[in-house]
């Protein structure tokens, strides 16, 4: 059983949250399916909005396929979070990567 179809067989069950949809994305970006990745890392970020590091893979999923637009949202969204939760790393890592898309 590959990585992705274990994570798949716990949705919607009692360990399903922010960090099992965060490792379904991680798992999909890393077997090539993006499109469905991001649709994963946006339900972590949706289970829990201050999850920093979902928001910078979301964001990098985003700028990897193409979406500027919305890969900007999620870097100022991760950005935010990683501040209300002192994650002073993320915080600084976020904004590089955003800087290097606003220019």
């Amino acid at each position: 059983m590959s990585r992705v179809e274990a994570l798949r067989k716990q949705l919607d069950g009692p360990r399903d949250g922010a960090l099992l949809r965060f490792s379904l994305g991680s798992a999909l970006l890393e077997d090539g399916d993006t499109a469905e990745g991001i649709v994963q890392l946006h339900r972590a970020v949706a289970f829990d909005a201050d999850y920093s590091a979902a928001w910078k893979l979301l964001a990098r999923a985003q700028a990897g396929s193409g979406d500027t637009a919305a890969a900007i949202e999620s870097y100022e969204h991760g950005i935010a979070a990683a501040q209300r939760r002192g994650d002073k790393q993320a915080e600084k890592e976020m904004t590089v990567f955003l800087r290097r898309l606003t220019r």
